[in-house]
């Protein structure tokens, strides 16, 4: 996207008591706050652990030992863990050691408990993490995760050159003197996690790559989701591994990928091979496929083939800015041809949904920079000349604008973006007609938080928002670029301000940016680790569906806690052997063996997660395994219920739901229909594509 890829390449250049309780008496009850952080009631939160189920190794709960939490809360909330009312927990960050309490944190460690500790403390003592004569002043560090990663603290900080015992593990250190800044020492069957200086306000100023280095102790998080969705542009993925890469995105979390359209936009037989492959290792890893549009950009090639119908800027130029060749869709024969050609995109491929996204027009220099600013067609100024007596172009031509006219153009310009927008949402559904199961998504940058946007390019949510009452469509927002060094709290305010411009709360979505910054922003120019995680798991409260742009600028070491920062939970209880998790939009909760929900056996979960519908469900262990499961699903589960010989399940979808099943169905019905199963296979497993809506479907499983 054109604010985006400021920041890019060019698009074709190609983880206090020292005690574990595990009574079945115990219980726990945690109530998390909008900001994710965790306000414990009166009862005792235990260390999570199922008699039956092998969910020992799951990290659900944290304690802090000292008066002030810092930003830890903050940090551990990210990928799901909840606060500890003082009660037992495997993971402790001990701010203040407390005289005579050396021992019993080293026993708790030996025992099997993860230990945070920052700089000198008795307790680093006695494990010979000691500090040195010399000081040295820290800005830049090297995390030996990502050694080519710059980070950079805001602020230096001067701080002992420690001495680490021999079987320290330094995972960073000062950049150019190499002295040690985080480092893990195991005893027993714990560890612990030693830094240099506190992590900072926020919890990412100084080590973005913390909750990895504790992922890599041993702390798995108790909570994930497959709800996000991913950018998507093949000219990064042009000679990889489709399965490999489907089989790492759904891992990640990503339940479905948004490729863009206008690589594909002409017919080209090793294109069109590579995306229909792309599609099909999607779909058998319960991944959808959305077309990505980014009108007024058509494609390279009708760009060439078509200068007379180019977008002109206020100095008549080509509209040929950042990567993206506009073209005018005011003009006639224009809009013709693209929507076939768009019709003709659609049509070709297995889609699952279409993205029309940022439809409105350059820069966010605005008027200020003529060379910058659009539209300026001829077929544009003949029509505003006609509503308002000048021809726009003097605006441009007279030195400084008279602002009563230039005002005028903007409100008609942002007038224009939403006609478009709703022109092409006509298109879209005309084409819905013939293809019924595609979902549709509105990308559109936010101008709610910065108000400038409907000057700069046009886009003004108020004037578009109306349409979602009338029109089947999720409006994803997308944050500006002008924003992107703001921190995660900016995502529950821009959600505060769009719910009074519409009731269709529930169809509202929010888009990240995971890009270099232009602006000066601490640790790292582009969001990873901690950071990142923050901004997801805050996201993720504040709006049904949160979309990552793009998959490509998603670092590797962020993807194995990527699922656990999107899951949103609002309470767990736990009472010996019994689990109460309730979730806005459905969790999947680390899990092996069969088990009971709601009182019955449940079918939906693989070898290490169970998958859950949204609201409070109530787990315990089985004994038995049902005769079937499905092993992953692409949709938001209702209910499920499970025979000797059948499975059913209700679920709602905006897109075409996928099922992953361990067993091949023999007989398929959807709502008491029976329909053909068509039933695709991917190794060992049965995958079968079931229609847009809200259904029950009830699958015949029986010898």
């Amino acid at each position: 996207m054109w604010r985006r890829h400021s920041c890019l390449p060019h698009r074709d250049s190609s983880r206090c008591l020292f005690v574990n309780d595990t009574s079945s008496e115990a219980s726990v009850e945690t109530s998390l706050d909008a900001a994710g952080t965790s306000a414990c009631a009166t009862s005792i939160c235990l260390l999570f652990c199922l008699c039956s189920a092998a969910t020992a190794a799951t990290t659900f709960t944290y304690h802090i030992a000292g008066d002030e939490p810092g930003p830890w809360p903050q940090i551990l909330s990210s990928i799901g863990l909840t606060k500890a009312a003082g009660g037992p927990a495997t993971l402790f960050v001990v701010r203040n050691v407390a005289p005579g309490s050396v021992q019993q944190w080293l026993q708790r460690v030996e025992q099997g408990s993860i230990v945070v500790i920052e700089g000198e403390s008795d307790l680093a003592d006695a494990l010979g993490i000691k500090p040195g004569k010399k000081h040295v002043l820290v800005r830049s560090i090297v995390d030996r995760r990502a050694p080519k990663l710059s980070i950079v603290w805001e602020t230096a900080l001067e701080i002992p050159v420690f001495d680490l015992p021999k079987d320290a593990t330094i995972f960073a250190n000062e950049r150019w003197d190499g002295a040690p800044v985080m480092a893990a020492v195991r005893r027993g069957s714990g560890a612990v996690l030693w830094l240099a200086a506190p992590p900072g306000e926020q919890g990412y100023e100084r080590f973005p790559y913390l909750l990895q280095a504790l992922s890599d102790l041993g702390l798995n998080p108790p909570f994930r989701s497959q709800r996000l969705w991913a950018f998507f542009d093949g000219s990064y993925r042009s000679r990889v591994d489709l399965d490999y890469f489907a089989d790492r995105w759904r891992k990640a979390g990503i339940g479905a990928l948004h490729v863009a359209g206008w690589h594909y936009y002409e017919a080209n037989p090793q294109q069109d091979e590579y995306l229909r492959n792309l599609i099909e290792a999607c779909h058998r890893k319960a991944i959808l496929v959305y077309v990505w549009l980014e009108l007024p950009h058509v494609s390279e090639q009708f760009w060439a083939d078509h200068p007379e119908w180019r977008e002109k800027t206020a100095l008549l130029q080509d509209a040929q800015l950042d990567w993206r060749k506009l073209m005018n869709l005011t003009n006639r024969q224009s809009f013709a041809a693209v929507s076939k050609g768009v019709k003709g995109l659609i049509d070709r491929f297995d889609w699952d949904g279409v993205n029309l996204a940022e439809l409105y027009f350059e820069s966010l220099e605005g008027a200020s920079n003529a060379a910058r600013f659009t539209p300026m067609n001829a077929d544009v100024r003949e029509e505003f000349q006609g509503l308002n007596g000048f021809d726009p172009l003097e605006l441009f031509q007279a030195g400084k604008a008279d602002p009563d006219h230039l005002r005028k153009l903007l409100d008609y310009r942002a007038d224009l973006a939403r006609r478009q927008q709703e022109e092409w949402i006509g298109q879209i559904e005309n084409i819905r007609t013939t293809k019924p199961d595609l979902d549709f998504v509105l990308t559109h940058v936010d101008d709610r938080f910065d108000t400038r946007m409907s000057d700069l390019i046009g886009a003004d949510a108020a004037r578009v928002l109306p349409l979602l009452d009338k029109h089947d469509f999720t409006f994803l927002i997308e944050d500006p670029a002008t924003i992107w060094n703001l921190g995660p709290q900016r995502y529950p305010q821009i959600a505060s301000r769009y719910e009074p411009l519409t009731k269709q709360t529930g169809k509202l979505a929010i888009d990240i940016n995971i890009v270099e910054r232009y602006q000066d922003v601490y640790p790292t120019k582009q969001q990873t680790g901690t950071e990142l995680f923050q901004l997801v798991h805050v996201a993720a409260k504040a709006f049904p569906q949160v979309a990552l742009y793009f998959e490509n600028s998603i670092l590797p070491d962020d993807l194995p806690l990527l699922a656990s920062a999107a899951a949103s939970v609002d309470k767990l209880e736990q009472s010996g052997a019994r689990l109460i998790v309730d979730s806005r939009y459905g969790v999947g909760v680390p899990w092996r063996g069969p088990a009971l929900v709601n009182g019955r056996a449940w079918p939906v979960h693989n070898d290490t997660t169970l998958w859950l519908p949204a609201g409070p469900n109530v787990i315990e262990p089985a004994r038995t395994e049902p005769a079937t499961t499905i092993l992953d699903f692409n949709g938001n589960l209702r209910s499920a219920s499970v025979s000797s010989t059948s499975l059913d399940f209700s679920y709602q979808s905006n897109a075409r739901a996928v099922a992953v099943l361990r067993t091949r169905p023999r007989k398929i019905e959807i709502d008491g229909a029976s329909v053909p199963p068509k039933i695709q296979v991917s190794g060992m497993n049965f995958v079968i594509m079931l229609p847009r809506g809200q259904h029950l479907v009830q699958l015949d499983t029986g010898k």
